[in-house]
């Protein structure tokens, strides 16, 4: 399987929620790479890199979140595969 690296948006209610950490050990159950952030504008943006069904399932999980979360939109971008991180993180920047 190859490996693939997507970057996603998600929007709808999304922060102060527990998506970022909820999305964290989601990310590495499933031994993806990357990292979640919130953005000033409200939503929260994910890049994930790992194997390319573990990366879709990430995404899928993205669509819906953690219980207390409504995503209303994910937008997703494939972007080149760089195998740049060794962990899934929360960021702040």
């Amino acid at each position: 399987m190859d490996s693939i690296r997507v970057r996603l948006n998600i929007e709808g209610r999304v922060q102060g929620v527990w998506f970022r950490e909820s999305t964290r050990k989601e990310a590495a159950r499933l031994g993806v790479y990357g990292w979640v952030r919130n953005k000033p504008d409200g939503t929260v943006e994910v890049v994930a890199e790992g194997p390319e069904d573990r990366v879709k399932q990430l995404t899928a999980w993205c669509h819906e979140g953690p219980p207390s979360a409504r995503v209303t939109r994910v937008h997703e971008r494939p972007e080149v595969y760089q195998g740049e991180f060794a962990d899934f993180d929360v960021v702040y920047f």
